[in-house]
């Protein structure tokens, strides 16, 4: 399902029916500069070396991939008194259900990815950090097919 104006920013139409999300919890960019932001995360995380950082950075392209989903199918909530945090990865599941394998996927590796940002030596595998930047990459495909958005690589010259 294609929903108009999801290039730029959502229409007042299309987030009618939108599920909530407390507002300072919604990205301020549109879907379209999310998944660009994330394609870019991913080429960096592809060309970095040093495990940790490499499964870092392509964590951090899914959670802009999910931020573009929130982006795209989300209103902001009525502001409230207190508002506990919350993931971006349960606010997903909120927001786009069919997107929850993805989620615990993404929200297992986390802390992983804490520790690799801080600094932590070994803290995950050449293997590990393969397998999420592949995971990544999948998963920014299926939110770029998901919200109608699809991907135009660069020819090289």
């Amino acid at each position: 399902m294609q929903v108009p104006g999801l290039a730029h920013a959502p229409t007042a139409a299309a987030l009618a029916d939108a599920p909530t999300v407390p507002a300072h919890m919604l990205p301020h960019r549109t879907p379209a500069q999310l998944l660009t932001i994330a394609r870019q995360g991913l080429v960096e995380a592809a060309n970095t070396r040093p495990d940790g950082l490499r499964y870092a950075a392509a964590h951090l392209a899914a959670l802009r991939a999910a931020a573009a989903v929130l982006a795209a199918r989300a209103r902001p909530a009525a502001p409230t008194r207190r508002s506990r945090v919350t993931s971006v990865w349960s606010l997903l599941v909120l927001v786009s259900p069919e997107f929850n394998d993805w989620a615990t996927y993404f929200a297992l590796g986390a802390g992983k990815r804490a520790a690799a940002e801080a600094g932590i030596p070994r803290v995950v595998s050449t293997r590990e950090a393969d397998d999420l930047l592949r995971a990544a990459e999948q998963f920014v495909t299926v939110v770029e097919a998901a919200l109608g958005l699809s991907y135009q690589p660069h020819l090289a010259a």
